[in-house]
């Protein structure tokens, strides 16, 4: 009986390592290069030395995430405004899957971007993907022992960050239709009676599209922003965006902004708008991710 060779294996977990990639990178281009780089790794493994295809695999990708996870920290010292990560359209069993549409999503990806490089491997292996300490341990360089604490040291960091994101999907609905109304109409006063009090947006420009350079909280001062970058109506429809329906702006045939959002009590807690066109150019296709 033959095995598969070592491109069967390696398609067959593909999805797995892109999503384990970009939930740690928050980029689909990074994650893109990471899978690269451990394809032209694994044709050089003696597959005779593996046990477990699928853990030596994710190891492999794990190193190489580490390594882009610090560079690119040095890297977003010098960003414009807030950095958010890059939005991607996703297929249906995203949702389905509520534990890793909530990994997935902007909001979550931008707590998780407050973790250590090591704390949030651990954190995506463990609580996302079902890792055990000590295959976590060989990919991070770790002992089981040490693993283990850095996981739950990065539990407690994530609970305390981590929106609580509530909603029916009629409320979901609800707030979606006014914010499509607002964007064809120019109407944004009227989105006042979906926003709470304390609803906090965060912009990425990424110093070429209008953005806040610094997250603006409070209902007024949102609506006075979003009536501020407005450039008259807009088209706009929902799309599953990491996991979850989210809005898609296009002005002038060209696509604008795309913002997802956190619902709490059938009122907004949370947006987040990717305006940056270089984050914008994964949204015409949808991406498989999986566990």
């Amino acid at each position: 009986m033959s095995t598969p060779d070592s491109t069967d294996v390696f398609v067959a977990h593909r999805n797995l390592l892109f999503t384990v990639a970009y939930e740690m990178l928050g980029s689909a281009a990074d994650a893109e290069d990471v899978l690269q780089e451990t394809w032209l790794r694994w044709v050089d493994v003696d597959r005779g030395e593996v046990r477990d295809e699928r853990a030596y695999l994710v190891r492999i990708s794990t190193r190489l995430a580490l390594n882009r996870m610090r560079t690119n920290a040095r890297r977003r010292e010098s960003y414009v405004g807030p950095w958010l990560p890059e939005p991607l359209l996703t297929t249906p069993d995203v949702a389905e899957d509520v534990e890793l549409a909530d990994s997935v999503s902007l909001a979550m990806l931008t707590v998780l971007e407050t973790l250590a490089p090591t704390e949030r491997a651990v954190f995506v292996l463990r609580e996302v993907f079902d890792f055990g300490y000590d295959e976590i341990a060989a990919a991070v360089d770790k002992t089981p022992a040490a693993v283990r604490q850095i996981a739950s040291r990065a539990r407690a960091h994530v609970a305390e960050r981590r929106p609580r994101a509530e909603a029916t999907v009629g409320e979901r609905d609800r707030v979606l239709e006014r914010f499509m109304a607002a964007a064809a109409t120019g109407d944004i006063q009227s989105l006042l009676d979906v926003l709470a009090p304390d609803v906090v947006l965060v912009t990425d420009g990424g110093g070429v599209k209008k953005a806040a350079l610094r997250p603006i909280l409070g209902r007024d001062k949102v609506v006075r922003f979003l009536d501020a970058v407005a450039q008259g109506p807009a088209d706009a429809d929902v799309v599953l965006v990491n996991g979850s329906p989210a809005l898609r702006f296009v002005i002038d045939g060209e696509l604008d902004t795309v913002m997802s959002m956190v619902l709490e009590d059938g009122l907004v807690t949370g947006l987040y708008a990717v305006r940056n066109p270089a984050k914008l150019a994964r949204l015409d296709a949808a991406v498989a991710l999986t566990r």
